[in-house]
């Protein structure tokens, strides 16, 4: 990962997860520097970015949720040609892939539902190269915990972030940051 987005995840380790309008009003009143962007379309996310971009946030694209967009590696051209957006998150290994491939940064999304997810990661991550991994849900700190034994790659706990001790709890299991779209955890 950039030294700068690591440095900047380690000194504010809470990521605001934005998933709609309401949301993106709210991340602008505070002071979160980084952003996930869970919503938009083709048609809206150069000018949702730009928003963030101009009230100085580091914003990443979920390509996986955007409207018009196919599963396809172009998508993360279009990102990087089209928008001024730092990175991508993606589930999917090929995307992150490309997007480093591309001087984005990469965040590699994992949702650990149960023993066979949990034990493709690895593997998942060896094709992706992420610069991060983001997992899902990040309210489990005995799984943050194995995790971060066993890959050599930032954690991010992600998803059902709800409180303080949530925060707290994914931390000191080892995480480098949580993302949460709870704005009561972005004010933290």
């Amino acid at each position: 990962m950039s030294r700068s987005l690591l440095d900047l995840l380690e000194e504010n380790p809470v990521v605001a997860s934005v998933k709609d309008e309401e949301g993106l009003e709210a991340v602008l009143r505070t002071d979160c520097p980084v952003v996930f962007l869970l919503y938009g379309s083709v048609l809206d996310i150069s000018s949702t970015v730009r928003r963030l971009k101009d009230a100085g946030r580091t914003v990443l694209v979920n390509v996986d949720l955007l409207e018009g967009l196919a599963g396809k590696e172009i998508v993360v051209s279009f990102i990087r040609e089209n928008t001024a957006a730092d990175g991508i998150l993606s589930s999917k290994a090929f995307m992150v892939r490309a997007a480093r491939e591309q001087g984005l940064f990469a965040v590699h999304r994992f949702f650990l539902i149960d023993s066979f997810s949990y034990r493709n990661l690895a593997r998942q991550l060896s094709i992706s190269k992420a610069d991060a991994i983001e997992i899902l849900p990040g309210c489990m700190p005995r799984v943050i915990g194995w995790v971060v034994a066993d890959i050599d790659a930032p954690v991010i706990a992600g998803g059902l972030v709800c409180d303080k001790e949530d925060v707290i709890a994914a931390l000191q299991a080892g995480a480098t940051a949580i993302a949460s779209s709870n704005q009561d955890v972005w004010r933290m």
